[in-house]
């Protein structure tokens, strides 16, 4: 009996063990997934926030991936960081905002105002921002390729050293514009009004410049009247 009862008691001493530990965990876990909550918005990826107001609000380095702020206004919220890879900000209000270095990879910001914003060294291939307004931006570095900007408002808007490669900017307007140094390497830039534009340094091979108005324009390519 006395052996039976030793080799008994360690194996109870584990079942308590493990039980009281299994009894703890669900605590922690609750802890680790508290979910900011900004004017009844839940701050995390595929929520759903049309037209939420965000105005000012702390986002950075957020994942919102897949959001939908479409209509929201986000007039100078702090997005430095944030991750909004396949977000729908249709129609949003970005003035002001800063989104230094987000990652805004096939977003969906057409028709978006983002006048004045801060939107250094962002990552957004493939974006679609048709008719968006940029008015007095600032995208130094800005990573745009493939991006699809077409009838944008982009005036005196700074987009130097920005990667602009195969991006379209038909009929865009980027009177007054800063591009030195850009790479605009097969960008689509027909019918654009590059008024004032400043291009010195760019890189232009195969860039498409066709009936763009080229009045005043530092470094534009010769040979598209």
């Amino acid at each position: 009996m006395r052996l039976l009862a030793c080799l008994l008691f360690p194996l109870s001493a584990l079942a308590f063990t493990s039980s009281a530990f299994a009894t703890s965990q669900p605590a922690d876990a609750s802890e680790d997934d508290e979910v900011t909550v900004i004017a009844g918005c839940r701050i995390e990826a595929n929520s759903q926030c049309p037209n939420a107001d965000l105005r000012g609000a702390d986002l950075r380095n957020q994942d919102l991936t897949r959001m939908n702020l479409s209509g929201a206004n986000l007039a100078g919220a702090d997005l430095r960081h944030a991750k909004l890879d396949l977000a729908n900000l249709q129609k949003a209000h970005l003035n002001g905002a800063d989104l230094t270095r987000a990652s805004l990879q096939q977003a969906d910001l057409r028709g978006a105002d983002l006048s004045g914003a801060k939107l250094v060294a962002i990552q957004a291939w493939g974006l679609f921002a048709q008719g968006a307004q940029w008015q007095g931006a600032d995208l130094t570095a800005a990573y745009l390729e493939f991006a699809r900007l077409s009838g944008g408002k982009l005036h005196q808007a700074n987009l130097r050293a920005a990667d602009l490669e195969m991006t379209w900017l038909s009929r865009a307007d980027l009177k007054g514009a800063d591009l030195r140094d850009a790479n605009l390497q097969e960008v689509k830039l027909a019918e654009a009004n590059l008024e004032n534009a400043d291009l010195r340094g760019s890189r232009q091979r195969f860039g498409n410049f066709q009936g763009s108005n080229m009045e005043g324009c530092k470094g534009c390519p010769g040979g598209w009247d």
